[in-house]
């Protein structure tokens, strides 16, 4: 770690930075069409699951205004395929229900959940996602002070207000917070341009594609990152 960083506390990505999320989609996915299959039938028939995702991305692409809220675009998704096909609303609230549990069932990238109880030791730490995870449901609630989410803050990263309401969540000027997080637009971006520090997780042949200043660290994973933030705390 540069000498030259000040770190008071820590903000941190999710997707695809604690735990891979593709994989958890597509599960999430699969299980939700498996009870569509039992319980409306007439609903997983008129949409296999490949028709119901891009049911879903047709439907945030159309309502730029609801981009930053992934369960609002996933209900509409789940009343636009269902209702007309002989489901209610509470069989929709049932449904998202179903793809919520599942989409919570994450598996960890190796040595994250020790790398993170390191940070937690050492930093307050805020969850700043553009997702929908339960740290709850996931059982890592208690290594965070607090958590930010597009959805409730009502704007999604890379915008500045989502980084400084961060900052404000742990009573730290954004300069003092480092954020970290795999994707170099909305996480490493957003933090440098919000004025706090960045680390970015991606690999050594990443070329960064911003004109600002590049991230203060990066690394090839989280568990790395963590390595190299506490061998110089």
């Amino acid at each position: 770690m540069p000498p030259s960083m000040h770190i008071s506390a820590i903000s941190l990505d999710l997707d695809d930075t604690l735990w891979p999320i593709a994989p958890t989609i597509v599960r999430a996915e699969q299980i939700l069409h498996a009870w569509f299959e039992t319980e409306h039938p007439q609903v997983a028939a008129a949409f296999p699951i490949a028709a119901m995702r891009a049911l879903r991305d047709r439907i945030w692409t159309q309502h730029p205004a609801l981009q930053h809220d992934f369960t609002a675009t996933r209900l509409m998704s789940l009343r636009a395929a269902m209702l007309p096909n002989g489901a209610a609303e509470a069989d929709v609230q049932s449904a998202f229900q179903i793809f919520f549990a599942a989409r919570n069932e994450v598996t960890l990238f190796p040595g994250a959940l020790a790398g993170l109880t390191r940070l937690a030791a050492r930093w307050p730490l805020v969850a700043l996602s553009n997702g929908t995870a339960d740290l709850q449901r996931i059982g890592l609630a208690r290594h965070f002070h607090a958590r930010i989410d597009a959805r409730s803050f009502g704007a999604a990263k890379p915008d500045a207000g989502i980084f400084h309401a961060a900052a404000a969540a742990v009573n730290h000027r954004p300069e003092h917070v480092l954020h970290i997080g795999d994707h170099a637009h909305q996480d490493a971006f957003g933090a440098l341009n919000a004025g706090m520090q960045a680390a970015w997780i991606t690999d050594a042949s990443s070329v960064w594609p911003f004109e600002i200043a590049p991230p203060q660290l990066r690394a090839a994973s989280f568990s790395a990152l963590c390595d190299i933030l506490l061998e110089s705390a």
